[in-house]
């Protein structure tokens, strides 16, 4: 069924006998404690198998599991928690990330105080400390149960999982999945665009608090695939960490996310060369766009040419993906091809007209069976999100373009879009030519305010090894190939980048450093080092 990859080289293999019985007698033992069709189990927990047991063992019974991030601090916990109304919470009391144990436990326990709906609160013990008397120990409570339960029936459309995704401003949105979601989305897009095979072994790196994480447990495991899931730092405790076990187990298709790419790609092909890696047959990418340089990287050093990107993306709201190719089509650097099967997506401009040749908004025109039927207590949000910018129309927030050829690009969030003399550009293109220069390692792009232009261009690129006028190199190459209405106002060359733990580049917060705003959510932030490190480098500036 998976195999579970622990960051000190522990490693489990689990049969689908092994998870049937463990899935069984957990779901049974839940509904002694109470547990009843709909209530909701906030689950804070590592990417580990006692997550896969609990998270199907809560589907099984009918109840809703809310997988949290298990990097959060205790603030993003509490939200969560408070917002689910979860009559029990599973966790463990610590977790591992770059050789590091991480008080878990300790965090649940300052985010959870003086919430008196929580009935019971189960934890995986590993650190083999003693537990207080009101918690209950997870390998005792999986003891208890029976060696069979019978499934809830429910009806396709009942929730089956509640996931939060966080927006650019106020608390995170509650996304509720159902039950045919769960299963019909992933399954059709890692069977027939990810060409899953009984002999795969299929890994995505990513955390069960992230889509990406459900969605491989439920696509891979409906379609009787195995998966990979790993704990810890891809990176750590060295570089070539994944790609041992892509030779150690012969890894076959492999996911990650743009910046994870760039990671590995600024350590250089050395740490791969070191591996048989022939096993990969095909290459994903999701979470942001992948900018041309690093694709073709990519597609040389990883995949050999040989694999095809399988470059996607949807979203939480949605279970999977609108837009993505599948390995027999003809690809383009960067490109996701085209719409996603079954699904009518379009590009509209700002009139809500279909438009080719240029850039628009991505929005879905029917349907389709896994996107989320309301935000989770908040239904008034929803509609506002997504139903109120065109009527009947799915805005989904992302700026597209389709070029001549019909091939699809994403080019980041509508939101993030700089508008400089009244010419709209996305920061992926800014980006995209900045990382195809040799010593650069990743870039961002933000816009400012300006009183004559409206916007600004601020550019804050992480180099290799810095030089003197490298700063003026990247503005020429710039206006060379974008022209001279975006040239940067400043660029500004910094240590690192502030991204999540799944890789994302936190655009926002650049933005917010740069005009001295609230910096608001940091929760999902996984380098806080780089925020004191761009606000020292922007002070020695003014």
């Amino acid at each position: 069924a998976f195999i579970w990859f622990g960051e000190d080289g522990t490693k489990k293999v689990y049969t689908y006998k092994m998870l049937y019985n463990e899935v069984n007698r957990f779901a049974s033992a839940l509904k002694k404690l109470g547990v009843d069709k709909g209530d909701t189990i906030s689950m804070y927990m590592p990417m580990l198998p006692e997550t896969i047991v609990a998270l199907l063992a809560t589907v099984r019974i009918g109840a809703i599991p809310s997988p949290i991030f298990s990097g959060f601090g205790y603030e993003a916990v509490r939200t969560r928690i408070l917002d689910a109304s979860s009559k029990i919470v599973i966790t463990s009391d610590i977790s591992f990330r770059r050789g590091r144990p991480i008080r878990l436990l300790d965090t649940l326990e300052k985010g959870v105080g003086g919430l008196d709906f929580i009935e019971h609160i189960i934890v995986l013990n590993r650190s083999g400390d003693g537990l207080p008397n009101n918690y209950i120990d997870y390998h005792d409570f999986i003891s208890s149960g029976e060696d069979y339960i019978e499934p809830e029936p429910m009806d396709p459309n009942d929730p089956a999982i509640l996931l939060y995704t966080s927006g650019t401003t106020g608390k995170p949105k509650g996304v509720l999945i159902s039950h045919i979601g769960v299963l019909i989305q992933p399954s059709k897009e890692i069977y027939l665009n990810l060409d899953l095979k009984d002999s795969d072994l299929f890994m995505w790196i990513t955390d069960i608090g992230w889509m990406m994480g459900p969605w491989q447990i439920f696509g891979v495991g409906n379609l009787g695939g195995t998966h990979a899931i790993m704990e810890g730092a891809p990176d750590y405790p060295e570089p070539d960490r994944i790609w041992g076990i892509v030779e150690g187990d012969r890894v076959s298709i492999l996911g990650g996310s743009a910046t994870l790419y760039r990671m590995f790609k600024g350590y250089g092909r050395e740490w791969i060369e070191r591996h048989d890696i022939s096993s990969i047959r095909i290459l994903g990418n999701t979470g942001e766009p992948i900018d041309r340089d690093t694709w073709m990287w990519v597609m040389e050093v990883i995949g050999r040419w040989r694999a095809p990107m399988i470059n996607l993306s949807g979203g939480t709201e949605v279970f999977g993906c609108l837009v993505l190719p599948s390995p027999i089509v003809p690809l383009k650097p960067s490109t996701l091809y085209g719409p996603g099967l079954g699904m009518d997506v379009d590009v509209f401009n700002d009139e809500g007209k279909p438009v080719r040749g240029e850039v628009g908004y991505l929005v879905c025109k029917k349907p389709a069976p896994s996107m989320t039927r309301g935000f989770w207590r908040d239904p008034d949000r929803y509609i506002k999100t997504y139903w109120s910018r065109w009527r009947g129309i799915w805005y989904h927030g992302d700026w597209a373009y389709i070029d001549g050829d019909g091939y699809w690009f994403l080019l980041g969030r509508a939101d993030d879009v700089i508008k400089v003399a009244g010419k709209r550009v996305g920061p992926a293109e800014i980006e995209s030519l900045i990382n195809s220069l040799e010593y650069v390692v990743e870039s961002a792009c933000i816009g400012a305010p300006d009183p004559l232009k409206g916007e600004k261009i601020i550019c804050f690129v992480k180099v290799g090894r810095y030089r003197e006028g490298i700063e003026e190199e990247i503005s020429k190459y710039i206006v060379k190939n974008l022209g001279k209405p975006f040239k940067p106002s400043e660029i500004y060359i910094v240590k690192d980048l502030p991204r999540t733990r799944s890789g994302k580049i936190m655009r926002r917060l650049l933005k917010s450093i740069y005009l001295g705003k609230s910096l608001g959510d940091i929760s999902t932030l996984e380098n806080p080092e780089a925020i004191e490190d761009i606000k020292e480098i922007l002070s020695s500036n003014t």
